[in-house]
């Protein structure tokens, strides 16, 4: 955690509340975490091939010099991102802001793309307690397989999945495997060469670790702070089993309190379409009568309008503003 100096440190392990005794069963609550994403419908690519992705992550390093931010997770999706961010939220604001317009100026000197992430949607949620964290850093780090790439979560090459529970403590995706930490580093090069090869003019204070063409992830993500979050890997993989895209709102600004799997929630809906048109199918529900269905499935029960949105067959972007 080389960019994370002692206060923030602190003040990270006082927030989690990583410095009071862990009592079995009980909810603590958070402070100062956020869940960042960009919408996946909004562009077709910002990562088209492997030389993008390695500048995307050498892009996290690079950025995250200016700002007083954490990163306990994040993962690159060819299409979108995902960061799971602790400080304060003016200053994560700016930092996944800065990020997305980098990225768009690298996109347009490689690809000839201009401006094509100017007015890309930038979504946030509070994370207010260790639960819902545990919950969206597994979501996070579980995009790749859940998107049908072929990737265990925890070897997926962009993002921070490889970096959590490892005996040695290094990065262990499949790509950088014989690459130890101890690689050679960036400030081994010239200090013009070193600012090229990370593609800044800015002087980094603290050198880079490197991995074959890659700075280090753990020197730029929390990971230690986030094994203490879980206590033992066995409580690691149990999220990483449970956690489901429906416990999400990834595309809401606020948490959602997802209580009901599901299974459950279908059958309620079968009851309450039974219950307002004398059918339990959507099928032949014209777009006015799905609405009321969705809205009487949000009146009814605590589930993001996601959720419901997706059970009554109707379309996020259209019908999130009328539920």
């Amino acid at each position: 955690m080389k960019l994370l100096d002692k206060k923030l440190l602190e003040e990270l392990i006082s927030d989690l509340g990583l410095n009071v005794p862990f009592v079995k069963g009980r909810t603590i609550p958070v402070k100062r975490c956020w869940h960042f994403s960009t919408d996946g419908n909004a562009v077709d690519f910002i990562f088209y091939d492997e030389d993008d992705f390695i500048s995307g992550m050498n892009r996290i390093y690079v950025t995250l010099h200016t700002y007083r931010v954490v990163i306990l997770a994040f993962s690159l999706m060819d299409n979108h991102l995902h960061f799971i961010l602790y400080g304060e939220f003016d200053e994560c604001n700016r930092f996944m802001h800065d990020y997305v317009r980098r990225t768009s100026h690298d996109i347009s000197v490689r690809h000839g793309e201009q401006h094509k992430l100017e007015n890309v949607p930038i979504n946030h949620q509070v994370v207010d307690t260790d639960f819902y964290l545990k919950t969206v850093i597994c979501y996070t780090i579980k995009n790749a397989p859940v998107a049908g790439i072929r990737y265990n979560a925890w070897n997926y090459p962009w993002s921070s999945g490889p970096l959590y529970f490892n005996s040695s403590g290094h990065w262990c995706s499949p790509g950088w495997l014989n690459m130890s930490a101890t690689s050679p580093r960036a400030d081994k090069l010239s200090f013009r060469d070193r600012l090229a090869f990370l593609k800044t003019k800015q002087a980094m204070s603290i050198p880079a670790r490197m991995i074959g063409p890659l700075v280090f992830p753990g020197d730029y993500v929390a990971y230690e702070i986030v094994e203490q979050l879980f206590k033992t890997n066995r409580s690691f993989n149990y999220f990483m089993c449970i956690t489901k895209e429906e416990d999400v709102d990834a595309r809401g600004g606020s948490i959602s309190h997802l209580a009901i799997p599901i299974q459950e929630m279908r059958q309620h809906k079968h009851e309450i379409c039974l219950e307002l048109f004398g059918t339990t199918s959507i099928r032949y529900l014209s777009t006015s009568q799905r609405l009321k269905l969705a809205r009487a499935m949000r009146a009814r029960y605590n589930c993001s309008p996601k959720q419901i949105i997706r059970l009554a067959g109707l379309v996020y972007d259209q019908a999130k503003d009328l539920i």
